[in-house]
């Protein structure tokens, strides 16, 4: 029988949920579709993001919201213009001052996405935006498939902090 580490089991689980996302994507076929990508540690949202550029072909756009965002939409429509990408990723939610307004902007505005995005959006959220999305735009939210997960595991990341502090 084969065992891995805690950290294969990670690298492992991101691998797939990686696959995942680009399937999700993919699937979209030039369609609005809500996708989100629940990762607590922005840097690991980067190395997810390298990861995807291997397992998609898809042009993916970027947007970095800025601490002073209050409409998603906005924010969104006022970086792209009129391009229609064939994937976006917006990144940045976590340090968005007026969370709040922005989340409930974004359930009231609900249906502007799918109207004027012909391409899936992907929310990069921490497990705090996902709470706020789910009591503050829960028909918004409604639109989104499973959320896609790339954090270690609470009990692995226990692991290997006690592996760490007894090292």
């Amino acid at each position: 029988m084969i065992s891995l580490s805690n950290s294969e089991k990670g690298t492992v689980s991101s691998t797939a949920a990686t696959k995942r996302l680009a399937r999700a994507m993919m699937v979209s076929g030039g369609e609005f579709s809500l996708l989100l990508a629940c990762c607590n540690s922005v840097p690991r949202q980067q190395q997810v993001l390298n990861l995807l550029t291997e397992f998609s072909s898809a042009d993916i756009h970027e947007v970095l919201l800025s601490p002073a965002a209050d409409k998603l939409y906005t924010a969104i429509t006022n970086e792209i213009g009129t391009t229609q990408p064939e994937a976006l990723m917006v990144r940045g939610l976590e340090s968005v001052v007026a969370i709040n307004q922005l989340i409930i902007s974004t359930n009231i505005m609900r249906d502007e996405f799918r109207k004027q995005f012909r391409f899936p959006l992907v929310l990069w959220i921490n497990d705090e935006i996902l709470c706020k999305l789910v009591w503050l735009a829960p028909d918004f939210k409604d639109w989104a498939a499973s959320t896609i997960r790339f954090d270690v595991a609470n009990n692995q990341l226990f692991e290997s902090k006690q592996q760490a502090i007894s090292a």
